[in-house]
Order: C-alpha cells, then sequence, then structure tokens
C-alpha cells in the first residue's frame, strides 16, 4: 500500500507541475488567431508572433523548457546556429522533396529505379522533365522521362559521346574525337541522328557549360574550346592548360578543373586564366551550390570546397570513404559525389557540409555521371549500363 501511495503521489506532482506549466504558458494573437507557447516571460512582447514562428520553425527552442529570455545578448556562436537553422528549414520545406512529401532517402540498391541506356554512359543532365545521358560506347544519346524513368528515344551518331549540356531549348554533347566534336538535338524533333554543330574543337572534350551565349568545352588533350553560335565560331584556347576535366559558369566566371597540374582555374570572357586554386590531385567535374563550387578530386580521394566569389579554398573533405570521386550534383540542399571505384555515392548537406549519406550502387557499377533536376538525383552507372533514380 504504501508504495502505491508514493507511486500516486508521485503522478499528482507530475500532472500538477505540468498543469502549472500550462497556466504559465504565454499566449498572443497572431493572424487572428490566439496562439500558445510554453514560455513565460514572451507576453506583451511587439515581437510575440516572430518568437513564436521560430519556436514553431524549429529555428529555436528557447533558454528552457519555459523560458525565452527575449532580453538577453545573444552569442555569436548562437547567432550561427540560429542562422543554420533558418537555412536548413528553408531548404528543406522549399524543395520539391517537401511538396511532394518525399522526405525519404533511398537506402540501398534495391531501393533505386533502374533504366537502361546506352553502352558505357558519361555524363548526364535533365531539361526539368526528362534527362539525356550521353553513351560513349555506343557513340548515342538517350532520353528518359524523370517521371517513371521510362526510356523515350534515342539519337545516334554522336561519336564518343561525353558531356551533356542544356541550354537555349537544345541539347548538346560533346563528342571525345580529335579534333573534338560539338553535337546538337532539337528534343521538339523526332529522334534520329544528332546534328554536328562543330568538329574542330581541341581534343577529347569533356565537360561542357555554357555562359548565357556561348558555349565552353573543356579539351582533355589540353585547351578550352569558346563555341559562338549563330554563327558557328571555334575559338581554341591552350595556354596555361594541362588537361582540363569539367567546367562551370557561376554566374560571373568560367571556371575549370585540370587534372594535369592540379588547379580550379578561373577564366576570363576569352579563356584567359585569372586565377589558379589549389585543389586535390586530379580534379574532376564540379558543382555549384551558390556559394562554393563542391570539386571532387579522384587521385587524392577528396572533394575540395572553394568559395566562388574570392576563390579561396574553404574547405577539404577526406574520408567517408571517398574512392575516385567523379562528378558532383547539387540539388538544392545537398550535395551528391559519385565515387567510380568505390560502388556508392555520398551525399553532404551544403550548408554545413556534414555527411548526409551514403548508398552503395552496388560491385563493379562503376558510378560516373550525376546530376539533379530538384527532385531526384540521377546516376550512371557504367558497369550494367544503366541510370538509376536516387
Amino acid at each position: 500500500m504504501k508504495t502505491k501511495s508514493v507511486f500516486a503521489l508521485t503522478i499528482m506532482i507530475v500532472v500538477l507541475s505540468l498543469a502549472s506549466t500550462q497556466l504559465r504558458a504565454d499566449t498572443g494573437t497572431c493572424g487572428g488567431a490566439t496562439t500558445i507557447l510554453p514560455f513565460n516571460d514572451v507576453a506583451g512582447s511587439q515581437f510575440f508572433c516572430q518568437i513564436a514562428e521560430a519556436f514553431f520553425a524549429g529555428l529555436t527552442n528557447g533558454t528552457s523548457a519555459t523560458t525565452y529570455s527575449p532580453n538577453n545578448t545573444v552569442a555569436r556562436q548562437e547567432m550561427a546556429a540560429f542562422i543554420t537553422r533558418t537555412l536548413d528549414q528553408s531548404l528543406k520545406r522549399g524543395s520539391r522533396r517537401a511538396a511532394l512529401d518525399q522526405f525519404w532517402m533511398p537506402n540501398s540498391l534495391n531501393d533505386l529505379t533502374s533504366t537502361a541506356v546506352g553502352l558505357d554512359p558519361q555524363l548526364v543532365q535533365t531539361d526539368g522533365a526528362d534527362l539525356w545521358v550521353a553513351n560513349s560506347g555506343s557513340n548515342s544519346v538517350s532520353r528518359i522521362r524523370a517521371s517513371d524513368g521510362r526510356l523515350l528515344e534515342t539519337w545516334t551518331g554522336a561519336t564518343q559521346a561525353f558531356g551533356v549540356l542544356i541550354a537555349k531549348g537544345k541539347v548538346y554533347i560533346t563528342g571525345q574525337s580529335s579534333p573534338g566534336a560539338l553535337y546538337v538535338i532539337d528534343p521538339s524533333l523526332p529522334a534520329g541522328a544528332v546534328t554536328t554543330l562543330a568538329s574542330t574543337l581541341g581534343n577529347s572534350p569533356a565537360g561542357i557549360a555554357f555562359d548565357g551565349s556561348r558555349i565552353w568545352t573543356a579539351n582533355q588533350s589540353g585547351s578550352v574550346s569558346i563555341i559562338t553560335l549563330n554563327p558557328v565560331t571555334v575559338t581554341n584556347v591552350t595556354t596555361g592548360f594541362s588537361s582540363p576535366q569539367g567546367i562551370l559558369f557561376d554566374g560571373a566566371s568560367m571556371w575549370v578543373t585540370d587534372a594535369g597540374d592540379n588547379k580550379m582555374k578561373r577564366l576570363d570572357s576569352n579563356g584567359n586564366i585569372l586565377q589558379n586554386v589549389n585543389v586535390g590531385v586530379s580534379p574532376r567535374f564540379p558543382t555549384f551550390d551558390g556559394s562554393n563550387i563542391w570539386v571532387p578530386n579522384s587521385g587524392s580521394n577528396s572533394v575540395t570546397l572553394v568559395r566562388a566569389v574570392t576563390g579561396n579554398v574553404v574547405l577539404t573533405i577526406g574520408g567517408n570513404g571517398l574512392s575516385f570521386p567523379y562528378v558532383a550534383a547539387f540539388d538544392g540542399e545537398r550535395v551528391m559525389v559519385s565515387n567510380q571505384s568505390g560502388g556508392f555515392v555520398l551525399l553532404w548537406k551544403a550548408a554545413d557540409t556534414s555527411l548526409a549519406g551514403l548508398v552503395t550502387t552496388g560491385g563493379g557499377s562503376l558510378p560516373v555521371g550525376v546530376c539533379s533536376d530538384g527532385l531526384n538525383f540521377w546516376i550512371t552507372l557504367q558497369g550494367p549500363d544503366t541510370l538509376i533514380r536516387f
């Protein structure tokens, strides 16, 4: 009986404590509705509704279960926490995945949808509705519908197809021949043979980018090509380049990764090198997250983050099982990097560079190209000649 009495007394104390907490909870009117907060020191505050929004959005938890301490000084480290939480929540809530209630992440190869494409698939890009895969081994380009992963059409005649660019309503493909070739596809026309736009690029073009008016290619034999459209002219720039791989435009500058001297290079409008940035060994195909450029370094099994505005290296990520990291892609919230010899992909949160996950693509799968349509990541696997949806 004594034990039961003690237990009953304990329950009563807990109930009274909870009731007391609720009685002390502050209330206010936000948007015409009564809002209740667990804090007892924010009633009457002119910022009551802003505090409520921050609390319910998970941006702040207060200084205790019942206090917010609205007049306390905020330390720089606390402000950093507020800012990063705000950024994380904005990216997560504003994504296409959130709108479609797709918060899950695949955990194994069995969770990934697979589509057979051409032989030896290389890089992949999306036009927002479909995926376009360059198949080097079959000299072709595959078009896959993003909604269900169905192979729609195949274009032929793209010799050693490698890089893919979507621009001006067209699909542009680099051909790794010598001299290099640039092919174009009009998606509004029935599938057939690609059109050769230019055949005088530098040898072995790989990466491809667009600056709003001209197409640029990174040519692995030691040059960068600048292609002007209407009419088509090609300018090949060789000075200062050893073995360019990836190329991207950040809205202000064109950047090229050079595996020959382990640098990423900022270029001017004529292809001259303005800045050399030391990255890892054998940098490959980078991505831009709006602030930083993520550079996979296949030779040193690392990823280098470079601040685009300054060109300063802000972080080098190693470990995590990185194994010949090859292509990086950004989905608005996360960065994915393919590990060609490791048979898996890695995910990082772009906001704080924390590791978000690792998913195996299978032994001998050879993951190469990666892109995002804002909802899913898409990965080309050279081993089984497939495109998988992550």
